[in-house]
């Protein structure tokens, strides 16, 4: 059994933890299923948002299988689930099944994770902090508006890393090879400048400490959706919990530019 496979397995079997480090060098995806007449709305809003949304895979209606991983199944195979109902969480499940038999017609969109790009930034010898303590790395909505598609629309959500001053550029340089899961940076240096009050309480995940000689580096982060389904009011959707992602077959080079 290959990392993926084990991983995945874990999770079908009720596991229920962060991703973060999971199978070093496969990719990992968000995930959104919504009903049929929103997945329109959201394919648009996607493609009108690739930083925040780069879209991996989209599956048919009622499917629950995708191209990124044979066998999987994206009902169980992810560690935790949000259900949200018109636009609120509604409850968080390690187990979608029965979900799906609600709305038969769901359309799950996997969207590009940044966490594709942090095994490259371990091995440039920059510290990947929310791997090191072992946490989900923080997110934040922020200022920054998404260009609004049909009836969604929302703010962008990012996840931050503090990164060593010197290593800011090659942070920038070797995410930025990786457009297909967020690329590079959309903003270094002061939260504030985004919309965020204090970089201790992110909106989503943990906080992790910015030491002395650090800057936070914010990424575009495909939580943004999340952000989409509470501000248009959508009346189902299910997505994975922050920083509980799907981790798929497909290497991390494959999405290198």
């Amino acid at each position: 059994m290959t990392p993926a496979q084990s991983a995945r397995l874990a999770y079908r079997q009720g596991l229920v933890a962060p991703t973060a480090g999971v199978a070093p060098g496969l990719t990992q995806a968000n995930l959104i299923a919504l009903p049929r007449d929103w997945a329109w709305d959201f394919l648009l809003f996607a493609q009108r948002n690739p930083k925040p949304c780069p879209v991996l895979d989209v599956t048919e209606p009622g499917s629950f299988t995708t191209v990124l991983a044979q066998g999987a199944d994206l009902r169980t195979d992810l560690p935790l689930y949000r259900v949200w109902r018109d636009g609120r969480l509604a409850e968080e499940t390690p187990d979608a099944r029965a979900l799906w038999n609600e709305r038969p017609d769901l359309v799950t969109f996997l969207i590009g994770c940044s966490f594709t790009f942090e095994t490259p930034l371990a091995q440039a010898g920059i510290e990947v902090r929310h791997i090191a303590l072992g946490c989900n790395v923080p997110m934040f909505k922020t200022n920054i508006a998404c260009r609004p598609a049909g009836r969604l629309h929302g703010p962008m959500v990012v996840s931050m890393r503090p990164i060593a001053a010197s290593r800011v550029a090659d942070a920038c340089r070797i995410s930025g090879r990786y457009p297909g899961v967020h690329g590079a940076p959309v903003h270094v240096g002061d939260p504030a400048a985004i919309g965020i009050a204090d970089v201790q309480r992110p909106d989503f995940g943990d906080a992790v400490p910015i030491r002395a000689g650090e800057v936070p580096v914010f990424w575009a982060c495909g939580v943004t959706p999340q952000a989409a389904v509470m501000a248009s009011g959508v009346p189902f959707a299910i997505t994975h919990a922050p920083g509980h992602m799907f981790v798929t077959d497909v290497a991390d080079e494959a999405y290198h530019a």
